[in-house]
């Protein structure tokens, strides 16, 4: 047993090992990061921030949210403000949900006395964050999507969502698709490649018209597939904006990406590595946006747009705050403070690789600024 890992975690796993055999390496992922009680997301330990693990875009600056409002504040325009539901999914600390609606109050005190804002919860101790954070707005919390109505119209937000999803490891063998599965041998944990756990898997590559290598090891994240069509369900009309990194299909699966896209994050260093500080470590893959556009269209979403993180912010306008940033500043030092977050935002590490899709539903070829040059 690893030392650096939660021992009673590892315990859970392997009891779990002991009376399946191997589980797939989507379930082992499931457990170290979800159990809801040892789990890397139900522990109380700082996970974002400078005492974390790792940066998100709303805990380096509110302007990042501000330019989500703005963003949310032309759909209410297409859509009216009548009954509109913005619905985030999985809210951190409550930080961005606390800057889209302290920028809808700024700029529209009338919609912001009418919109509903829900945020979709999983984890008990977040949701004692986000109260915290959001004291004084008018948010309604629910553990699952379940909690939701039918027929919403508005839009369903994520940012960093996806990649947090359980994922599938399969790999190219004798010309042939298999999974990696997770097992407990001499006290530590190999994996071991067997038949795929179900079809879905085979399914997914050949819909999406993907031909692996052989030895090409990748990932396949199903569980957002399953996610975006529950979110379809409940959307009647208005948008999906999915944030998070990752590529379209043509370039998540290039050669010198054969090893997959899977990372670890603890105390903002990454490794490769995820049966190690199991439960105290986060474990992502990128995400593939092309399976997002493809199953979200064959489940009603159509696609309205894709662009990086740094042309959605400039598209949205986020030169004109910089700009009153210049004005409102009281020295060169002041500006520097609130600029360099926003700089970051865009510099290639976030505003390259983070990407931004936005999908509709119930509305005819709407045009977003966020996604074309004013």
């Amino acid at each position: 047993m690893e030392d650096d890992s939660s021992p009673e975690l590892v315990k859970l796993i392997v009891e779990e090992i002991r009376k399946k055999g191997p589980i797939s390496f989507r379930d082992f992922m499931a457990m170290s990061l979800y159990d809801p009680i040892l789990g890397y997301y139900a522990s109380y330990r700082a996970k974002i921030g400078r005492e974390g693990d790792y940066y998100t875009a709303p805990h380096l600056t509110p302007v990042f949210g501000a330019m989500i409002g703005k963003q949310i504040l032309e759909i209410r325009r297409l859509l009216g403000d009548e009954g509109f539901i913005i619905v985030e999914m999985g809210g951190g600390k409550g930080i961005l949900s606390s800057d889209i609606l302290d920028f809808i109050k700024r700029e529209d005190s009338t919609f912001y006395d009418r919109v509903q804002y829900h945020i979709i919860e999983t984890n008990p101790r977040l949701k004692e964050k986000e109260f915290g954070t959001l004291n004084g707005n008018r948010v309604i919390w629910h553990n699952n999507l379940d909690g939701l109505q039918p027929g919403i119209k508005g839009v369903f937000i994520s940012n960093e969502l996806v990649d947090s999803f359980p994922v599938h490891q399969v790999i190219m063998e004798d010309n042939r698709l298999r999974e990696v599965f997770v097992d407990w041998v001499d006290g530590r944990f190999v994996e071991v490649i067997k038949d795929p756990s179900t079809d879905s898997l085979e399914y997914y590559f050949k819909e999406m018209g993907i031909d692996l290598a052989e030895g090409y090891r990748t990932e396949a994240n199903l569980d957002a597939l399953k996610w975006l069509e529950r979110v379809g369900g409940f959307l009647d009309k208005g948008f999906v904006i999915t944030i998070d990194y990752g590529y379209l299909s043509d370039e998540l699966y290039q050669s010198y990406r054969s090893r997959g896209t899977l990372l670890c994050y603890y105390r903002h260093t990454t490794c490769e590595d995820p049966y190690t500080r199991i439960g105290y470590q986060d474990i992502t893959s990128h995400v593939n946006f092309s399976a997002l556009i493809h199953w979200g269209k064959k489940k009603g979403l159509e696609f309205t747009g894709f662009t990086n993180q740094t042309n959605f912010l400039i598209n949205i306008g986020v030169e004109d705050y910089i700009r009153d940033i210049a004005k409102e500043s009281t020295d060169y030092r002041d500006y520097m403070k609130r600029m360099l977050p926003i700089k970051n935002l865009m510099m290639p590490a976030m505003g390259e690789t983070f990407k931004v899709l936005i999908q509709h539903k119930g509305i005819k070829s709407p045009s977003l600024r966020g996604l074309t040059s004013p």
